[in-house]
């Protein structure tokens, strides 16, 4: 089954068709089904295997640099509805996870950069010698040598975080960094503007600025954040009214009973969670 890559395709009504497939192929649950794509593909194929005959093996081969750092890993699968991203889904591991940085090669530069995004959260969360590594680095070119180092730093980072955590209720939340204010800039755009990872790159920076501001994160750290963006063609802002994005952060998983759980740094590789609400955004005018 070839679906289209992209966000629209990881919906719910995506569903039945992904379904339809697996009963005309006679699939029972003996058998696997094996995603071969990026993020989008891989979420949906392992929440239609999670309920497809209440749970049949699903191998991920993720082609995207994003899915090969990050949501290939650690077995959250999800589909979006038109109220918010990721609102249905399941706790389901892979049976295998095998990355080849090869493919990485077939990739556009914007879906590259898309990845880097994520890359860079791994350093600002857990390893600041990572977010050195990077910065040492010129671009995506320059990078390459050190490529399968990376990708293995990463996956290694979200292994020892999702072991600690898998149900995502402490530890796990801190890979949630910058995603806050991304889920809801990429729901406000319908998908259609700012990639996963540029929205993640804008969210880290703005929640680390307001962070500053509130004395909670060392000076100087959103500004390294933004240095960072900018060396891989990430951007920083995306000047919306923050009003404009107040419903749907309302909205969002990690909003509980008006209690928001923000990912917040110390400093670039120490981070932390920070019980807050929706007060938190009232001093942004804009992202």
């Amino acid at each position: 089954l070839v679906l289209p890559h992209g966000e629209p395709t990881k919906s719910f009504d995506t569903l039945p068709k992904v379904y339809s497939a697996m009963l005309d192929a006679k699939l029972t649950r003996s058998d696997l089904v094996i995603a071969l794509g990026g993020g989008v593909i891989g979420d949906l194929t392992g929440f239609a295997a999670s309920t497809y005959l209440r749970g049949i093996k699903c191998v991920q081969i993720p082609t995207s640099l994003l899915a090969q750092v990050d949501s290939s890993v650690g077995g959250k699968t999800a589909v979006d509805l038109p109220q918010g991203k990721n609102l249905v889904g399941a706790f389901f591991h892979p049976k295998m996870v095998l990355i080849d940085p090869d493919v990485l090669a077939t990739l556009p530069q914007r879906h590259i950069n898309n990845g880097l995004g994520e890359v860079i959260k791994y350093g600002c969360i857990k390893d600041s010698g990572l977010f050195d590594l990077l910065l040492s680095h010129s671009s995506f070119e320059d990078l390459k040598p050190d490529l399968p180092k990376i990708i293995a730093r990463c996956v290694d980072i979200k292994r020892i975080v999702v072991e600690a955590d898998q149900f995502d209720t402490g530890e796990r939340m801190l890979l949630n960094f910058g995603h806050t204010l991304a889920h809801t800039i990429e729901q406000y755009f319908h998908y259609e503007r700012e990639s996963h990872g540029e929205a993640v790159g804008i969210g880290m920076y703005q929640i680390s600025k307001l962070a500053e501001e509130k004395n909670l994160c060392q000076p100087g750290t959103a500004q390294k954040i933004r240095l960072i963006l900018n060396a891989y063609g990430l951007p920083d802002t995306c000047h919306l009214p923050m009003s404009d994005l107040m419903d749907a952060i309302s909205l969002d998983k990690k909003n509980l009973n008006n209690h928001l759980n923000l990912v917040l740094l110390h400093q670039i590789g120490d981070s932390y969670v920070y019980p807050a609400d929706l007060t938190f955004f009232d001093q942004a005018d804009e992202i």
